[in-house]
């Protein structure tokens, strides 16, 4: 909703149990920030879709929580490490509050056609598949060509604990990859 008084514009958005009002510099300050970082948030999205929570409705959700964070956003982190964390803890979160049993998604990515046709690169991506959430967290972000400091920023983890997670979870990709020949 927008409601123009003067020269000034606030923006209500219902987040359930009240309304978050912004002024237009930081709605617009907003929509470029997820502009710029949908690819992000959607390539997060995608890793933690399956049939009870769609890609769609994990892209809205994590939108929503940036919306509702948005004015809390200190400037300590570049917009795309905050968006990742934000995204991850959404996603996350969907995940633990449904209790089902674990089912596997195949990663949904534009491939270049040269990657598609690479047995080794569709291996991996059945394997990453197999691991368990936080484990394809911390493959995303590596994937994404993220250190080890952003991904520890982003997570929340130390980065001691990232590289020792991520050591763990070459390991099991390795062994994975060695059980399926």
């Amino acid at each position: 909703m927008c409601d123009y008084s003067g020269n000034f514009a606030t923006y209500e958005v219902e987040t359930g149990t009240a309304y978050m009002k912004q002024t237009e510099a930081e709605y617009i300050q907003f929509l470029e920030m997820i502009r710029q970082n949908e690819g992000v948030i959607y390539k997060v999205a995608s890793f933690y879709a399956d049939n009870e929570h769609p890609i769609g409705d994990l892209y809205q959700e994590t939108v929503l929580n940036l919306w509702k964070a948005f004015p809390s956003f200190r400037g300590d982190s570049k917009y795309s490490t905050w968006v990742y964390r934000i995204a991850l803890n959404t996603c996350v979160s969907f995940y633990r509050r449904s209790k089902r049993s674990i089912s596997y998604v195949d990663i949904s990515v534009d491939i270049p056609e040269e990657i598609e046709n690479n047995e080794e690169i569709q291996e991996l991506y059945q394997l990453i598949n197999r691991l368990g959430k936080i484990e394809r967290a911390l493959v995303l972000l590596y994937l994404d060509d993220k250190s080890y400091k952003e991904i520890s920023d982003i997570t929340g983890l130390t980065v001691t604990n990232v590289a020792t997670k991520m050591s763990r979870v070459k390991a099991k990709l390795r062994q994975m990859s060695n059980e399926k020949n």
